[in-house]
């Protein structure tokens, strides 16, 4: 009986904070088509933390996860990008092995913000780089806190070997983390991509880890990828391959990946 009526107490309690939210919803969609309007308090998650908060709710996680979720979206459509940080903290936090909560919220911060503030014309010049690295860099701890509760998944390394490659441009970091990936049985591919990183690097060991992946994807890949061949063509002249060891196919003429370069980006000074 005493657990029923606890029970009871919880209902009312998400009630009593997610009532308003859904109202708003109701009204939202039908002026402007909207999921949702207003934006959960996060007084409760401060004041009780944010383990305790969940634990609080139960079975009804997933639940107040969803509210939170679609807050997010619409902080998301506002631009409020404090407020998209927050609610997916609090919505991952509250369904910590789903980990498209732990993708998405970083796929916001690490694309979407930092490349609003790079070109936002309601931001200080000066400011833009700096903010611009600083959510990227935001992008890579929501991953890396998703991964403490889900080891070694493999669609959030990815996502983190895809950040370090294509925003933070640290091809060291993007290729051990997509070699990472390619331990994983169907995911061999990864071991090109984290190749064609490491060619991107100056550093000559890389370049020979680059030189027997590549080998390892010409020799086991049905299909003769042309980025696999140009690739080894270019590392048989940097590592001074014999002759003799050279693939017997030709270049594409296009050209090896080239060293990283860092963006021209506005000052952070």
């Amino acid at each position: 009986m005493r657990s029923r009526r606890v029970q009871a107490l919880v209902v009312l309690l998400l009630f009593g904070v997610v009532k308003l939210p859904i109202e708003q919803v109701v009204s939202a969609k039908m002026k402007e088509a909207r999921m949702l309007q207003g934006s959960l308090d996060l007084g409760l998650w401060e004041n009780l933390g944010q383990m305790g908060f969940a634990a609080s709710l139960g079975g009804l996680r997933a639940l107040v996860a969803g509210v939170t979720y679609m807050q997010a979206y619409v902080a998301f459509e506002d631009i409020e990008w404090a407020k998209v940080d927050s609610l997916f903290q609090l919505t991952s936090r509250l369904q910590p092995h789903d980990v498209s909560y732990w993708d998405e919220g970083a796929w916001h911060m690490a694309y979407n913000a930092a490349s609003n503030y790079l070109h936002s014309d309601r931001v200080e010049p000066i400011m833009r780089g700096k903010l611009y690295h600083s959510h990227i860099e935001r992008g890579i701890r929501i991953l890396e806190d998703g991964l403490r509760y889900n080891p070694d998944n493999v669609r959030l390394l990815s996502r983190l070997g895809d950040i370090y490659s294509k925003r933070k441009l640290d091809p060291v970091k993007a290729g051990e983390t997509y070699e990472k990936v390619s331990t994983f049985e169907g995911l061999e591919r990864y071991g090109r991509f984290a190749a064609y990183e490491y060619l991107k690097t100056t550093d000559r060991e890389l370049w020979k880890r680059s030189y027997e992946l590549l080998m390892a994807s010409y020799k086991r890949d049905g299909k003769k990828f042309p980025s696999v061949i140009d690739g080894i063509k270019e590392l048989e002249k940097r590592l001074a391959i014999p002759f003799m060891q050279w693939i017997p196919e030709k270049g594409s003429g296009k050209g090896p990946v080239a060293p990283v370069q860092p963006m021209d980006l506005p000052a952070t000074r």
